[in-house]
């Protein structure tokens, strides 16, 4: 199992919040932004962070670091570390098991993360068993992509997806981000498209416009 930080908005919450951090930051990076939250009218809800495992990172020679899978080069036609991919889908999936063991049910837990991710929580939602409220991606793209038709459940499918991009993201193309969009959009998901001027970051208005989405995904307490 996965380290992870956990914080609670009150006792006895109703709904989970997993994040899942980017390449070389960890639970910590996304505490303060989850805290800007304004998710009252949902109830009271668990925060996730999980520490991703440490591993050497190719594209930064090799050098070891918190990653949720290796990185062999930004190019979209790059090869992709299936191996690392599945095995923090498992990681993930442990964790989504033990939300619904402590008595959140799958429709009542959001999936979501920054770049890498982004990447993790559309590669286990889509394939999730149950569907979930939604999954979230930030300055993100789906992995796997053309693995995604044949393995996506049904549940996976029918989840809501808020994908947010910056117009100018250095890290994540957001030509990629786009293609990954549309791509989803093709499976038949619900997805809630925006974009920002902005480089690989998170700005106030897109912390906003998914607070307002995820009010609608988990409902009104």
């Amino acid at each position: 199992m996965l380290d992870i930080i956990e914080a609670e908005s009150g006792p006895d919450p109703t709904a989970t919040i997993l994040i899942l951090h980017g390449l070389g930051a960890d639970g910590n990076d996304f505490v303060p932004i989850a805290q800007e939250l304004q998710l009252e009218q949902a109830g009271p809800v668990r925060f996730i962070f999980p520490h991703a495992p440490v591993m050497p990172v190719t594209i930064n020679n090799g050098l070891r670091m918190r990653a949720w899978y290796d990185i062999l080069g930004f190019e979209e036609e790059a090869p992709q570390d299936e191996a690392g991919l599945r095995r923090s889908q498992q990681l993930v999936e442990a964790l989504l098991k033990r939300e619904q063991e402590r008595g959140i049910p799958a429709h009542r837990i959001v999936l979501g993360g920054f770049s890498q991710g982004c990447a993790i929580s559309l590669l286990t939602g889509l394939r999730h068993a149950e569907r979930l409220a939604g999954i979230m991606g930030l300055s993100g793209y789906l992995p796997l992509a053309d693995r995604t038709a044949a393995e996506a459940s049904a549940a996976g499918k029918s989840t809501p997806i808020f994908l947010a991009h910056g117009t100018h993201d250095e890290v994540v193309a957001l030509e990629r981000a786009e293609a990954s969009r549309d791509a989803l959009q093709a499976l038949g998901c619900e997805v809630e498209w925006h974009e920002y001027l902005m480089g690989h970051a998170v700005s106030p208005l897109e912390l906003e416009e998914l607070n307002a989405w995820l009010l609608r995904v988990l409902g009104a307490a």
